[in-house]
């Protein structure tokens, strides 16, 4: 019966009470040593996100997912429908190497570099710590009664938040639709654009939603990392751990009292303070193990660290560790899953920037007019063709021209020599014609060169076909 109870929190998240309504997490303030460098690094993350879809790189959007015109800028890079097999070994390099990356350090990316959390624990959690006060205020305003204080704290904090959930979706419509057209959207006004006004309130409204009233159930409830780590993770994955071996001793865990042996009495340096619950952002105990909650914020960790300064014992009873280091000191090896996903991640890298290398910057498709056939007369057969160009650069392609690179004949481009617009696409009609002497067989691969200024710019090929040729 004692090991039911102990495994009861299995059973239901500290974010729902018992009759399955919402249970608000009130955590303590986290201060110490690492809650430091996750502020710092915090601060280079909030910078980047909200100023990545304002850089450009060479005219690109530094990075731009346009899925309704389907485009796509990567640090810069255009990637265009023509290039999504880049766009599919990018992902597949980015969840390799969380897959990666959590084998061997479990949820840090959760902690430290996720979104949601940066915003909610580093944004609007110090805001509402700045107006509410720490977690003992906060729970006495939210039992108090609806007096002039609360309502002044809670209409501020609401002011608040709904103005950085409108920055959030500027900057996050600025990923999608580009920079430039947003801030071409606040410059003539929102009554300009009522329809991209609604829709902006509507992502508003999410995040206002999401920041406000939903929380860390997005990590909990949402987010499929936290069940994915557990396929995952083994006894060498690094996790915030708590030290049982340490902690329990041979007789648990017990509150300190002065002058006490509790080496004698068989305690471990566990006080049960509960300052590690307190202070943890989705409310778990990580005294209870690894569970799907925690997001690797090392919060409890900071906090059992200043328990331990004030009660003389060391350091690091709740740690990064794994747990064959905490239960047989064993060390991190780097094993044979670790070297094989480091592999694949290599290989993947390798592969990625090797196609990035060779992309060119003007894709080029020639394909024969389909229900036309070709037209013949004493010594030349002529086909027709569509040509589409695609100009991926941020610069203007001048004086375009189409000649035959593999044989002899002529090119007549419908309305002569062209150009194509930075990042634009241009399609026409051409003819190839060829001498019957120089064709071998009914159906040849041609390879077509594209010209800017008398210089080669791109190759590609296209079928010609003419009458059986005997000879």
């Amino acid at each position: 019966m004692e090991k039911e109870n102990k495994e009861i929190f299995r059973d239901s998240i500290a974010t729902i009470d018992k009759e399955g309504k919402r249970n608000f997490i009130f955590p303590k303030k986290p201060k110490g040593k690492l809650y430091n460098y996750r502020t710092y690094v915090s601060w280079v993350l909030l910078a980047f996100l909200l100023a990545a879809p304002f850089i450009k790189v060479k005219g690109n959007q530094f990075l731009l997912f346009n899925v309704l015109e389907r485009k796509f800028h990567i640090f810069g890079f255009p990637f265009w429908p023509q290039d999504f097999h880049l766009l599919v070994i990018s992902i597949l390099l980015s969840v390799v190497f969380i897959i990666l990356f959590t084998v061997v350090f479990g949820r840090i990316f959760c902690g430290w570099m996720c979104p949601q959390t940066i915003f909610m624990e580093m944004v609007f959690r110090k805001i509402e710590y700045l107006i509410e006060g720490d977690r003992s205020k906060q729970i006495k305003l939210d039992k108090q009664a609806w007096d002039a204080e609360k309502i002044r704290k809670r209409v501020t904090k609401w002011i608040v938040f709904f103005i950085i959930s409108f920055i959030i979706s500027n900057v996050f419509l600025a990923y999608i639709i580009g920079a430039d057209e947003v801030l071409g959207y606040i410059t003539d006004g929102p009554m300009e654009h009522i329809t991209t006004l609604i829709k902006l309130l509507a992502f508003t409204a999410v995040f206002y939603f999401v920041f406000a009233w939903f929380r860390e159930q997005v990590c909990i409830i949402v987010c499929p990392y936290g069940r994915l780590q557990g396929v995952l993770l083994d006894d060498k994955s690094i996790n915030v751990a708590y030290d049982f071996v340490r902690g329990e001793g041979d007789n648990g865990r017990k509150k300190i009292r002065k002058d006490e042996d509790r080496e004698e009495l068989g305690h471990g340096d566990c006080i049960d303070c509960k300052q590690c619950v307190q202070v943890c952002p989705t409310g778990i105990d990580i005294r209870n193990g690894t569970q799907l909650e925690c997001i690797n914020c090392t919060a409890c960790i900071d906090a059992c660290d200043e328990i331990m300064d004030k009660t003389g014992f060391e350091k690091g009873l709740i740690r990064y560790a794994s747990e064959d280091n905490i239960e047989k000191k064993e060390k991190f090896k780097f094993n044979a899953r670790l070297i094989a996903y480091s592999a694949i991640l290599s290989i993947l890298i390798i592969v990625l920037v090797t196609m990035l290398f060779l992309r060119n910057d003007v894709e080029a498709t020639v394909l024969r007019l389909p229900g036309q056939t070709f037209i013949s007369t004493d010594t030349t057969i002529k086909n027709v063709y569509t040509v589409k160009l695609i100009n991926k650069t941020t610069d203007n392609i001048e004086d375009v021209e189409i000649k035959l690179v593999s044989h002899k004949g002529t090119v007549t481009l419908v309305g002569g020599n062209t150009s194509i617009e930075k990042q634009g696409l241009k399609e026409g009609t051409l003819f190839i014609e060829i001498d019957k002497k120089d064709l071998n067989s009914s159906k040849e691969e041609l390879e077509v060169g594209i010209y800017s200024k008398g210089e080669l710019i791109e190759t590609t090929t296209t079928n010609f076909t003419g009458p059986m040729i005997i000879k």
